[in-house]
């Protein structure tokens, strides 16, 4: 795409003043295009859009409405090919993934919400022969639903598909640096006979921008935002003005607890897949490393090995395991997280570096940092790239208490084959998910979401569909 426009009311549009800023491709640093970049009226507009078509698409039968959805779905599997081009293309992540993770899960998320929907069910409570309580669910309204970079249309859909299958309307803010796979989204709803304004894309920033007009917009009921902890903060500021409904999903700081029975092997296979994969742009990436004092040697040597020997570059070679990180600008920042950590006595086992063979785009060798303090920054704050810490532990107290010593509590991984010793540590983690002997496995209809700064609410399943619908209770004297 070499414009990406807005999508608002059934059709593509561009700004009202004109303005456009350019999408970068990561790998390469070329520009790919342009994009609309929308504000205020923009976002009037979608909003005044979604709120008219809400009184069709909230009141359609459920039946009809998941048809469509599941048809939505029936055509990302079609594109998928051309969506994990885009997505590649936007986001420097290997082709590989995208085919394999992002867009499967995409269609997924529309297939298991269209379906769920439809065996959704409330209470009733009868007051011996006085009376009978029954519970009525309706869709909330509009919702301003504003998505990540790092997995921009797995993400996306995630909070689209459960929002439009509870009977809701929706303005979608993408993320500035991964705008197209959102305008192909439109582009499918559309053909899946999406009625017109029921689902709105404007693309633009944050800040006094297409961002806090969405959040500030007083005829939007609720706003769903998955990004990182300071964007939450102001959002939650902003949507304070009219006591919007939020849900967050925010940054992690997630510990990966190997203890000595752990089976190695998988340990250290898995634990490289976690620290790394997606450039380790993903907030459950196990990015603080505890392994037990008997086997930290070990596993230190095999996963330094394992690191030094992923391939990074190209996205579309199909050798690729590590791709390239998202800008410039946050490839300087990761950057200094990593000259920070060295001055703090971190010292540096594999990676640090951008790869010599790569004079473009913006890359950087998988990193394995040891020899930090547990109040380091790099142990304390998310990174959110290729950078791991490994420190050893070498009691079960310990460990959780430095597991949980920071602000967020999103997930955390414990790997052991004692069943004891994994349930009693997971039940004193403070984490939203918690992985046994595995990582980021999903079952859709469990609660997602994180505790302390990592987030606000719970998506999946059920949980999902508490935030996106009201309840009534309707008492009825016999």
């Amino acid at each position: 795409m070499k414009l990406v426009q807005h999508f608002i009311d059934g059709r593509f549009v561009e700004s009202e003043n004109g303005k456009r800023f350019v999408n970068i491709n990561p790998a390469t640093g070329g520009v790919l295009g342009e994009v609309a970049e929308g504000g205020k009226p923009e976002i009037d507009r979608a909003v005044a859009a979604a709120r008219r078509a809400f009184g069709e698409w909230g009141t359609m039968p459920v039946a009809k409405r998941s048809a469509i959805l599941n048809r939505i779905a029936d055509l990302i599997d079609q594109q998928s090919e051309e969506l994990a081009r885009l997505e590649t293309l936007d986001t420097g992540k290997p082709l590989s993934l995208a085919k394999t993770l992002d867009i499967p899960r995409a269609a997924y998320n529309f297939r298991f919400f269209a379906d769920f929907v439809k065996g959704l069910g409330t209470e009733a409570f009868q007051m011996d022969d006085v009376a009978l309580n029954y519970v009525l669910r309706r869709p909330v309204g509009v919702a301003g639903l504003i998505s990540p970079w790092n997995l921009p249309l797995l993400l996306l859909t995630w909070k689209v598909a459960p929002c439009l299958a509870a009977g809701n309307t929706c303005v979608i803010k993408p993320a500035e640096l991964t705008p197209t796979t959102a305008t192909k989204l439109a582009e499918i709803c559309q053909e899946a006979g999406l009625p017109d304004g029921v689902l709105n894309v404007v693309h633009g920033f944050g800040p006094d921008a297409a961002g806090s007009a969405l959040t500030e917009h007083p005829d939007v009921n609720l706003i769903s935002l998955t990004g990182e902890t300071s964007t939450g903060k102001a959002v939650m500021r902003a949507a304070a003005t009219n006591l919007k409904r939020v849900a967050f999903e925010l940054g992690g700081k997630n510990p990966n607890i190997i203890f000595a029975d752990a089976d190695l092997d998988d340990a250290v296979e898995t634990t490289v897949r976690s620290s790394f994969s997606n450039q380790g742009e993903v907030c459950l990436c196990g990015s603080r490393v505890y392994v037990e004092r008997p086997i930290y040697d070990e596993f230190l040597q095999r996963m330094v090995e394992k690191a030094r020997n992923l391939v990074v570059g190209d996205p579309f070679d199909e050798r690729t395991n590590v791709g390239a990180l998202i800008s410039e600008e946050h490839l300087n920042r990761v950057e200094g997280f990593i000259e920070r950590a060295v001055k703090e006595g971190g010292r540096i086992l594999a990676g640090g570096r951008r790869p010599q063979h790569l004079t473009r785009g913006y890359y950087l060798e998988p990193t394995i940092i040891v020899d930090v303090d547990r109040r380091c920054e790099i142990v304390q704050q998310e990174v959110f790239g290729p950078v791991i810490t490994v420190q050893p532990f070498y009691s079960e107290d310990e460990v959780i208490e430095q597991a949980n010593d920071t602000h967020y509590g999103l997930s955390a991984t414990i790997w052991t084959t004692n069943l004891k010793r994994a349930h009693r540590v997971a039940a004193r983690l403070e984490a939203g998910i918690i992985w046994i002997n595995t990582w980021f496995l999903r079952d859709l209809r469990t609660p997602f979401g994180g505790m302390k700064q990592s987030g606000i609410g719970r998506e999946g399943g059920v949980h999902s569909f508490e935030f996106f619908t009201e309840l009534t209770n309707v008492c009825v004297k016999l």
